[in-house]
């Protein structure tokens, strides 16, 4: 059953639990006209150490009830489930879904405009084991950009460290140095780092600490943001059929009040979710 009263058709914006409120507090910041309905699949998160097909399974569930909420232009704001999930959404359940609805990931606005700000053309991403291993940034990166090279760094202590508020304490400074250390060996010729993850940016005072020298880091909210509005000044189609009324819910497969009190730090304001079953 399709929950569509009043022809309201947010964005729908996913992720595995907190993470993706980093990339929709920059897309609110960049385009606050439109409707958006967030859902964080916190009861089974985190899903950067899931198999693909699991990963899969989930991010589709949570899509589709995202679908069935209104909207017909989903994010997915999670590397996980972009690495994992996205193509395989994409190429064979949306044309049997709906062939007019579109769902986008994080990784490839990120890959496309790399080649701007690398002038060594050697790049580093930090990212989760699921992301790392599924060597996603790596092809895709190569796909536009041929001849640079990346050097990637698996940090599965990261999003711990960040969940359990410990992102801005001395508790995270080992596994950080550890983490960078361990790119940076790979190459010294390394100028740009992609955060791989949308938790990294609350650990980005942490990271420029233990740099050896200047480097560019990019996280992905803002770059995410910058593409959604470029698709959608070219998909005139798509952006006709997103409601303006510059509302935003959140929902949680997870506690309500977990959510609320963790969501804030990712959010940059207060935030009222409501519980929802996949």
């Amino acid at each position: 059953m399709e929950d569509t009263q009043n022809k309201h058709s947010p964005i729908g914006i996913f992720d595995s639990g907190y993470g993706g409120l980093t990339v929709l507090k920059e897309i609110v910041k960049k385009l606050p006209q439109y409707d958006y309905l967030y859902l964080g699949d916190n009861a089974r998160a985190p899903y950067g150490t899931r198999s693909f097909e699991t990963v899969y399974e989930y991010t589709l569930e949570s899509v589709k009830r995202l679908f069935n909420k209104g909207c017909h232009l989903v994010i997915l704001a999670c590397n996980t489930a972009s690495a994992k999930a996205l193509r395989t959404i994409q190429q064979k359940d949306l044309p049997i879904i709906d062939p007019t609805k579109r769902v986008l990931g994080v990784i490839r606005p990120t890959t496309e405009i790399i080649g701007n700000y690398s002038k060594t053309k050697c790049v580093g991403v930090l990212g989760t084991s699921g992301t790392i291993s599924s060597n996603s940034y790596l092809i895709e990166i190569t796909k536009f950009f041929p001849d640079m090279e990346v050097y990637q760094e698996a940090c599965p202590m990261w999003v711990p460290l960040v969940e359990n508020n410990e992102y801005d304490k001395p508790g995270a400074d080992y596994y950080i140095k550890q983490n960078l250390d361990n790119l940076l060996k790979q190459s010294k010729n390394i100028d740009t780092i992609i955060l791989g993850c949308t938790h990294y940016p609350l650990l980005i005072n942490k990271i420029k600490q233990f740099l050896p020298y200047e480097l560019t880091l990019l996280s992905q909210g803002e770059i995410t943001a910058n593409g959604l509005s470029d698709y959608l000044k070219r998909h005139p189609e798509m952006e006709t059929k997103c409601s303006k009324g510059g509302m935003i819910k959140f929902y949680t497969t997870g506690s309500e009040e977990n959510f609320n009190s963790q969501a804030s730090k990712f959010f940059g304001k207060e935030v009222k979710s409501k519980h929802i079953n996949l």
